[in-house]
């Protein structure tokens, strides 16, 4: 299972990827109620049934704020460049053990040092 962010969903909806139809096809792609969030607040085609999509696609938990918070203290997180959402869905992959797949060069980095960068777990 991977979570997939917000970036790679917007490139997606842009301009396809193979990659991601066919995790979506084996059932291998995990979403994040920010992730939807984040998109539901953008512009984009087709936009009920998108939401409607990613809301059937199983859903990893999200973390408290008490361990979002310490989260950012355990791993040197503040002052990198990545917000809220972002640290969110570290906290939660790492709370699954799962890999997260992201275009967000800041995130990207932040998931490498934690060892979540999707494509350095394949």
């Amino acid at each position: 299972m991977i979570l997939v962010d917000t970036s790679v969903w917007i490139n997606y909806l842009r301009d396809g990827n193979h990659r991601l139809e066919r995790l979506l096809l084996d059932g291998d792609v995990v979403c994040h109620n920010n992730i939807i969030g984040e998109l539901a607040c953008g512009n984009i085609k087709n936009r009920k049934e998108i939401i409607s999509l990613l809301q059937s696609l199983p859903l990893i938990k999200d973390v408290e704020f008490q361990e979002f918070l310490y989260f950012i203290e355990q791993n040197q997180l503040s002052g990198k460049g990545i917000g809220f959402v972002d640290i969110h869905l570290l906290a939660s992959a790492k709370l699954e053990q799962l890999p997260l797949w992201t275009e967000d060069k800041r995130l990207k980095t932040a998931a490498k040092v934690l060892d979540l960068d999707y494509k350095t777990k394949r």
